[in-house]
């Protein structure tokens, strides 16, 4: 089965199993934002259960 790319370019595996992805409304108009909400975006998110299982599904090989 092959990697979906997609996926592999956007979420992290991590060594126990977890899944990482970045944090979305980063790039641009983050001069607006208060100090609290800038803090919080420099954070990786991880995956619920359910979601991540779909996504280690489509990267077999990670």
């Amino acid at each position: 089965m092959k990697t979906h790319k997609a996926v592999a370019k956007r979420i992290k595996v991590t060594k126990t199993g977890k899944l990482l992805k970045l944090k979305a409304g980063k790039n641009h108009f983050n001069s607006r934002e208060s100090g609290k909400v800038t803090r919080n975006k420099r954070r990786d998110v991880t995956l619920g259960n359910t979601f991540a299982k779909s996504m280690k599904a489509l990267m077999p090989h990670s």
